[in-house]
């Protein structure tokens, strides 16, 4: 087989890739590791795919060069997805922080994008392994630079297959979420072109205890509130969750992008209101309420009574207002200030993506084309930049693809 242009990976990057590049009239081949194409937009969002978010900065990403992503971003916007989207009649909805939803499924989504490869003419091959690339020696006017081997499994049949193209594209995702067709063939690939990786780690992630708050999260498992994390001098307001192996919910998954092992975190549990002094002041009152009870109405039943064990089970039943000065200003800054240490996060079986990748200095910020390697395109969470939650990481995807497209 021989096509214009190979792309790896039929996620978001890759068929945005595949679109783009069909629709200068090349011919498009993707290959897809797993059995369905685009696992991670499926399951996304809760099943509603966050597909872009309108309030896009730069400061949304990290990166070892923070200036890197900015071309592709600026030349494929949210607007120009949403524009496709709409094109396809796609019901979406805006929720808090510019997210854009779809208002019935993920789905909606993946159909859009395998009916624009249908329209182009991209052939789409499941169920089949990569193992190696070779570069094919250019004699005279043989424009084929690559070539792809591996095999088609199905169940207990096996075939191998061979392709030549001119321009390869790898989109073949990071470490995050292994159960969804992402592996580490990007990085073994650039490896073998002699690219170096930025650290990768799991990112945007829950995290988990292994001291006295293990067993203080699981009692409350399930509970939710809205609350600021601090770590690094980044902070971020959004609901945290109890779970039975720790915290996650959106204000911890956007902090573990700056978390590193070993180092604490801040929670301010009643954001925005100085306990302290209302404690103090309730207590000038002659405020007779249990301090749970007190609280209870702003942090829920359970949580208060689960701190009440932690902080200050000796006056459980003593009324606030006879609470010493000193008792109270010590748990009102516990309560605005609560300092913990992660021992780890879930690690990639539960990241949503993986930070770290190819280094971006060895890359084309406005083709993704590798700079030394004629033909050699890598796109998406392959490489290192991480988008925040809500939106980011996806539209990295269709920009760094849509570029990819336009070159290959």
């Amino acid at each position: 087989m021989k096509y214009d242009v190979v792309v790896l990976g039929a996620g978001a990057a890759g068929l945005m890739a595949a679109i783009t590049a069909a629709l200068r009239n090349r011919s498009v081949l993707v290959i897809e590791r797993s059995n369905k194409v685009g696992k991670k937009i499926l399951m996304s969002g809760g099943g509603r795919c966050n597909f872009t978010n309108t309030d896009l900065e730069f400061d949304n990403f990290l990166s070892n060069n923070n200036h890197f992503c900015k071309s592709a971003l600026s030349r494929y916007t949210a607007w120009d997805f949403i524009d496709l989207v709409k094109q396809h009649g796609i019901d979406f909805e805006e929720r808090k922080h510019s997210q854009l939803f779809c208002v019935h499924s993920a789905k909606d989504i993946v159909k859009m994008l395998l009916d624009e490869c249908e329209e182009k003419g991209v052939k789409i091959i499941k169920n089949s392994e990569v193992k190696t690339v070779i570069d094919l020696e250019i004699k005279n006017l043989d424009r084929y630079r690559y070539r792809i081997c591996g095999h088609e499994v199905d169940n207990k049949t096996e075939n191998k297959f061979q392709v030549d193209c001119e321009s390869l594209i790898v989109a073949t995702g990071a470490l995050s979420i292994p159960t969804l067709g992402g592996s580490d063939f990007g990085y073994r690939l650039a490896e073998q072109y002699k690219l170096p990786l930025v650290d990768l780690s799991a990112s945007l992630v829950p995290f988990m205890f292994s001291d006295y708050l293990k067993p203080f999260c699981e009692s409350l498992s399930g509970v939710s509130l809205d609350a600021e994390v601090f770590c690094n001098n980044k902070s971020f307001r959004e609901n945290i969750l109890f779970t039975h192996r720790g915290l996650s919910g959106p204000a911890i998954l956007q902090i573990s992008n700056y978390w590193l092992p070993g180092q604490e975190i801040e929670i301010d549990l009643l954001p925005n209101r100085n306990i302290v002094e209302e404690l103090l002041e309730e207590k000038k009152l002659n405020n007779t309420s249990l301090l749970r009870n007190y609280l209870a109405p702003y942090l829920s039943k359970s949580l208060a009574s689960k701190l009440q064990d932690l902080l200050w089970e000796d006056i459980a039943e003593i009324p606030l207002s006879n609470i010493s000065k000193k008792k109270l200003v010590y748990i009102g800054s516990i309560l605005n200030r609560w300092i913990i240490r992660p021992s780890s996060t879930e690690g990639y079986r539960t990241a949503e993506v993986t930070k770290g990748g190819i280094d971006t200095d060895f890359i084309n910020s406005q083709t993704m084309e590798v700079n030394d390697q004629k033909g050699l395109y890598f796109v998406g969470e392959v490489l290192d930049v991480t988008g925040h939650l809500g939106g980011f990481n996806f539209q990295w995807a269709w920009s760094s693809g849509y570029c990819a497209g336009l070159d290959a």
